[in-house]
């Protein structure tokens, strides 16, 4: 797996199709605020909005790809490592920034892992859920993504 991200400024390629956003952060002394716009922050309309939490010690989340699914994920709270696999490179990043989030395409395979205590991860997706987009086996992934 390749280096960890989690400071890093502006877009920066990850592996193909992926790249760290940095959203606005307006700074208050009552507390900082961040805001995604779809069609400016990500390049789709946001259809489905959820969200993670209570996610136990050594637990994995994801584990998939989809089809054509775009999302944004954003640590809203805590931390957690997001392992990324575009079936050529894998890339580890750190998740640890409300006002940072990766940026997805589709074909990228996903998994979350070492989730801080009170680690709060949102997506935003740009579609609604729907099973069929889903690639589960991460052999038909790979076969998929190298054709």
């Amino acid at each position: 797996m390749g280096p960890k991200i989690g400071s890093t400024r502006g877009i920066s390629p990850i592996c193909q199709n992926v790249r760290l956003v940095e959203l606005p952060k307006i700074v208050d002394q009552r507390g900082n605020l961040s805001f995604v716009e779809g069609g400016v922050h990500v390049p789709f309309e946001v259809r489905r909005v959820y969200f993670l939490y209570d996610v136990p010690a050594g637990s994995v989340r994801a584990g998939h790809a989809h089809h054509k699914l775009q999302q944004l994920i954003i640590a809203a709270s805590g931390s957690f490592d997001l392992h990324l696999d575009d079936g050529y490179r894998q890339e580890v990043i750190t998740l640890n920034r409300p006002h940072q989030g990766i940026l997805m395409g589709s074909m990228i395979w996903r998994e979350l892992h070492n989730f801080s205590s009170g680690g709060f991860c949102l997506v935003l997706a740009s579609e609604r859920y729907d099973e069929a987009d889903y690639i589960r086996e991460y052999d038909d992934f790979l076969a998929a993504a190298r054709s």
